[in-house]
């Protein structure tokens, strides 16, 4: 544990590599050095918190199994193509164990990383005088900070409304300093509780929130951001009327139908609201997260996972023409078969190579967080009025006046949720949260739905797998990690 949850002197990938802007591409990286001398601009303390985007980068983009992919994989969404490489099979059909490796491993040490790099900038923060810069960068690394905790919590321990024992249930380590503070190299610490992890996750967010600068350049955190943030980790902590409250602090426009394709090639940011940006003249080979489904050429598409055959049916079956299909799916033939293809992450315009920003959070969910938290409160008329804010951006009609009530509005906001925000690391976390099971159909990678089922159709709600375990490497540096029950 001692190599991961200390606070080093992080060695920053180039920023050549995990380009934001024009700005962000002028900096040079922070590499080794004294965070007391060197953290001594805005500039630097910039350059800093471009660094922690670059550590988050590394676990959503991985080409093998980045957290923008892999979740979909775990769930009901797609199923494993028997033409492929059968990548991340031992995930789909949940045979991890602490002793895995790839996401495993993965998501605990990147994610890590980035806390121990957002530590670092605000341990030196008092380096830069009082105002509005020194109040930005600080709430870049506080939220940045929150949101890598976020993540390993959500992956590594329960989701709060999960299940009744969810809050005093083993969380993560949460490594915080303060202003000025460094910290102790050496600790060793134990696992703490998932109610004091979301009660840190969401105090460093409302913090940052209120310094947090306004708008802070493609692919950095800024006010939107951490309100949108927010309205889904309140939702995760079942505290419905903030998350509500978040979401309406969102300036953030919903994506039209028109514009969704350009999202996924990234000619346009329209209805972003935060994301991960790649140079993709980079030709990097590890952050082309599309090649989690499919990789392309010329005459074939290999598809590693194709979409479910009855969750495709139900998007093209619906009573008025549902525009994400044209986004969603194109058919790939490979080996003599073809394939729902997943059309989301093939890559830039005329490109095939899965080289794509990360989509992390857009308004599009800020408004499904916001439908739900609703209904969750009782408010069913108001939460049926915010879901038909989206679905009158993504079907033919010229209005979507929607009718349901009760479990039939609850069922219409997951489902539009999972028609959304498919393919972008969301349905497994759906299902955790609610405490609901994965339920795999009996159809096959084929278009048709004939070819290999799933070989393991039913992953019933509160088994231990919807927690990842401990990285073995982990527990055997640190004594003090407990392992997650049933590894």
């Amino acid at each position: 544990m001692k190599n991961r949850l200390n606070y080093i002197l992080v060695l920053f990938l180039s920023l050549s590599l995990f380009s934001c802007d024009d700005e962000i591409n002028d900096l040079q990286p922070f590499v080794n050095g004294n965070p007391d001398t060197f953290f001594n601009s805005v500039a630097t303390f910039q350059n800093g918190v471009d660094g922690i985007y670059s550590q988050l980068f590394n676990y959503y983009a991985s080409s093998d199994s980045g957290l923008q992919g892999l979740p979909d994989i775990l769930s009901d969404n797609v199923v494993l193509s028997q033409t492929g490489r059968r990548s991340n099979e031992v995930y789909y059909d949940y045979r991890y164990n602490p002793n895995t490796g790839g996401a495993i491993a993965l998501y605990w040490s990147e994610a890590y990383e980035a806390v121990n790099a957002a530590n670092l900038v605000i341990g030196q923060i008092d380096n830069l005088a009082d105002g509005a810069d020194k109040d930005n960068i600080l709430g870049q690394a506080l939220a940045a900070r929150a949101y890598a905790h976020f993540d390993l919590a959500r992956i590594y321990a329960k989701i709060p409304t999960q299940s009744s024992d969810a809050g005093s249930s083993l969380g993560i380590v949460y490594l915080k300093v303060e202003d000025g503070d460094t910290g102790d190299p050496f600790a060793q610490p134990a696992r703490e509780t998932v109610s004091s992890n979301y009660t840190e996750i969401i105090g460093d967010l409302e913090r940052a929130a209120e310094i947090i600068g306004e708008n802070n350049g493609e692919g950095r955190l800024d006010r939107d951001a951490v309100y949108g943030i927010l309205s889904r980790v309140y939702l995760y902590n079942g505290d419905y009327q903030k998350a509500v409250d978040a979401a309406d602090e969102v300036g953030t426009s919903l994506a039209t139908a028109s514009e969704l394709p350009s999202v996924y090639t990234d000619a346009t940011n329209a209805g972003i609201v935060w994301e991960l940006s790649v140079n993709t003249s980079s030709e990097s080979t590890f952050s082309n997260v599309g090649v989690l489904y499919s990789q392309s050429n010329s005459s074939s598409t290999i598809s590693e996972y194709a979409i479910e055959f009855e969750f495709w049916n139900s998007i093209i079956d619906a009573d008025t023409s549902d525009l994400r299909a044209n986004v969603i799916q194109f058919e790939g033939t490979n080996a003599g078969n073809d394939y729902n293809a997943v059309k989301k992450f093939l890559g830039e315009t005329g490109q095939v190579n899965g080289l794509v920003d990360i989509k992390v959070l857009r308004a599009a969910e800020v408004i499904l967080n916001k439908a739900e938290a609703l209904y969750e409160l009782d408010m069913e008329e108001d939460a049926l009025t915010t879901l038909d804010m989206l679905r009158d951006m993504r079907y033919k009609a010229d209005s979507y006046d929607g009718e349901e009530s009760g479990e039939e509005l609850l069922e219409a906001i997951l489902y539009e949720r999972r028609v959304e925000l498919a393919f972008e690391g969301h349905r497994w976390f759906t299902l955790k949260r609610r405490g609901l099971p994965v339920e795999r159909s009996n159809n096959g990678d084929i278009i048709d739905g004939s070819g290999t089922p799933a070989e393991v159709t039913t992953l019933p709600a509160g088994d231990p797998r919807f927690q990842f375990p401990i990285p073995v490497a982990e527990i055997n540096a640190n004594p003090n990690l407990e392992q997650n029950p049933g590894y």
